[in-house]
């Protein structure tokens, strides 16, 4: 048994315990992969990360990604958690405002966007290994296990990055929230679901109910009276049309069998979402997604698309920092 450095990071958060908690192994030499996996399984988080000298030109170092049952060639949330945990840890890229992470899914370039106490940093976004349009059955088992009707799914496609996500999106974020999932008929397929915030448009604000209209009595006197109470104007939108949503789209990702079967924010999702929705032009080239909420998080991601890429940006704040002791 051996002390190593340590970090456990909340990912997408600005603010601890709102985002998603990785456990980050920053000196892995000589463990196994058997160590590591069962390392990842007492941890019980979505993702624990182990941090290992590179082996590829160019790489800054390399990483090994396992949830608790499996080791995933890429994720989102642990490659974002790791940068920021190696850079708080002293690391320094060779690039200025760039790092490059070596990984199963080849090398992943991340940006330093700032460097504040807890920056912003974004990740290029792989490839798909995988893509298309959803066969019937597999959509037909995704409606089912959701409780989804087919008219709820405005599109649908396979967004293979690493993990092999199934993704929908949805008529609006109400949609999403409302989901309540059998996980045990969902078992095998590992599901995304996206839906937007609608805003009320300011001609709701001021709206009237025609039953409840008043006629005003004609005659000098009568018209500087005020309208009996009956017929007030409804105000109710007033508040909902001022109130911002917290972000343009909702997110929700459901794995079952592992140990967060819904994952609180999920990086490796929202990326595939983004080079799917901006690509086919189904959203703008930069949005805002809330992902957590109905698991009690708030975590906040930022796609974007430019000449480079799609990238997935995101804060990330340290909550757990000292030693474990590893096999």
């Amino acid at each position: 048994m051996a002390l190593v450095p340590f970090k456990q990071v909340d990912v997408f958060s600005t603010a601890p315990y709102r985002g998603n908690a990785l456990a980050v192994v920053l000196d892995a030499s000589g463990l196994s992969t058997q160590d590591m996996q069962g390392f990842a399984r007492w941890t019980n988080l979505a993702e624990t990360t182990f941090v290992l000298p590179p082996t590829s030109p160019g790489a800054d170092y390399r990483v090994r990604i396992f949830t608790s049952t499996t080791e995933l060639p890429f994720a989102g949330h642990p490659t974002l958690g790791t940068a920021h945990a190696w850079l708080e840890a002293g690391g320094r890229p060779a690039r200025p405002g760039v790092l490059v992470q070596e990984c199963g899914a080849g090398l992943i370039e991340i940006r330093i966007e700032s460097t504040d106490a807890s920056p912003r940093l974004a990740l290029k976004g792989p490839e798909f290994v995988r893509t298309g349009p959803l066969e019937d059955d597999v959509l037909d088992w995704a409606l089912s296990a959701l409780g989804l009707r087919a008219d709820d799914v405005v599109a649908h496609q396979w967004l293979v990055n690493g993990p092999h996500w199934a993704g929908l999106l949805l008529k609006d974020a109400e949609t999403v929230l409302r989901i309540e999932p059998d996980f045990a008929a969902l078992e095998g397929l590992e599901v995304g679901v996206i839906g937007p915030y609608s805003r009320p448009g300011a001609e709701q604000v001021l709206r009237r109910d025609p039953a409840r209209e008043a006629v005003r009595p004609s005659g000098a006197r009568a018209e500087l009276e005020p309208l009996p109470d009956t017929a007030a104007m409804d105000l109710s939108a007033f508040g909902s049309a001022v109130e911002q949503a917290p972000a343009d789209y909702e997110v929700r990702a459901f794995c079952p069998g592992e140990a967060l079967p819904e994952d609180p924010v999920t990086g490796s999702l929202n990326a595939g979402f983004a080079r799917w929705l901006m690509t086919e032009g189904l959203a703008e080239d930069a949005y805002s997604v809330r992902q957590g909420t109905r698991v009690g998080r708030a975590g906040d991601l930022y796609p974007y698309r430019d000449a480079e890429g799609v990238w997935l940006a995101g804060h990330s704040v340290t909550c757990i920092d000292g030693s474990v002791l590893v096999p």
